[in-house]
């Protein structure tokens, strides 16, 4: 019978990410977050092996003692929330606790996209949602627009979340971003009735206009409509 593998102490894990650390990724990364000057330069693949690797030890130890001191443990702190093996409201509870550690757009995308079993739990998911767009927080709002974009677009959504998307007004860059690429993908999915919540809806001009630029860039759209697209700029 094979030995029973220890789970991951803290100094291990920090010995794993010194390993895993890549200056010259930390480099390219650190451009795309500027502000946050704690990179160490892992890879989301990695971290997401490591993650892995924590999560079948004694992860709840690991979420109360795991500190800040690099912006891949804030990484790793989202990456186990998605894939322990717990009940839907329990990982409902680890999100609540983790929102306010996000402080950028790559810890918040990369976490959304890890809670892959709101897939099967949309309805509480939406329910747990709606605070986080009326918080006023940055990345809470993102958080929540992410999570539409990834798991909402569906026909059952539609409507509420183009209603969802008129009532959006924080003027934070990565907020606005982040409605942009959410209407883009609901366009994608459902074009028709998209185009008809772009022809009357309440976004700003600017967020407005990138929607349409995140669509015209968009390769699942034929030429004919990104030309269509493009003449509904405002000016």
């Amino acid at each position: 019978m094979a030995e029973e593998k220890k789970p991951l102490t803290q100094e291990e894990i920090r010995a794993r990410l010194l390993e895993l650390a890549d200056p010259g990724y930390r480099e390219f990364h650190s451009k795309l977050l500027p502000g946050i000057d704690n990179i160490l330069g892992v890879r989301v693949p990695a971290l997401r092996k490591l993650a892995k690797e924590i999560a079948r030890g004694d992860w709840e130890a690991f979420l109360l003692e795991n500190n800040r001191e690099w912006y891949e443990k804030d990484m790793l702190q989202g990456l186990v929330i998605g894939c322990a093996k717990v009940d839907f409201e329990k990982r409902l509870a680890l999100i609540q606790e983790f929102l306010p550690r996000i402080n950028n757009w790559a810890v918040c995308d990369v976490f959304c996209g890890s809670l892959k079993d709101t897939a099967r739990h949309r309805e509480e998911m939406w329910e747990f949602l709606k605070p986080c767009l009326d918080s006023g927080r940055e990345y809470e709002i993102r958080f929540a627009l992410v999570m539409m974009l990834g798991y909402f677009a569906e026909q059952s959504y539609l409507e509420r979340s183009f209603a969802v998307f008129d009532g959006v007004t924080h003027e934070a860059y990565y907020v606005r971003m982040a409605l942009a690429w959410a209407v883009s993908v609901y366009f994608v999915k459902f074009p028709e009735e998209t185009f008809r919540y772009l022809k009357e809806n309440r976004l700003d001009d600017w967020t407005y206009n990138k929607a349409l630029q995140k669509i015209t860039e968009s390769y699942r759209v034929d030429g004919q409509t990104k030309e269509r697209i493009r003449g509904m700029r405002r000016k």
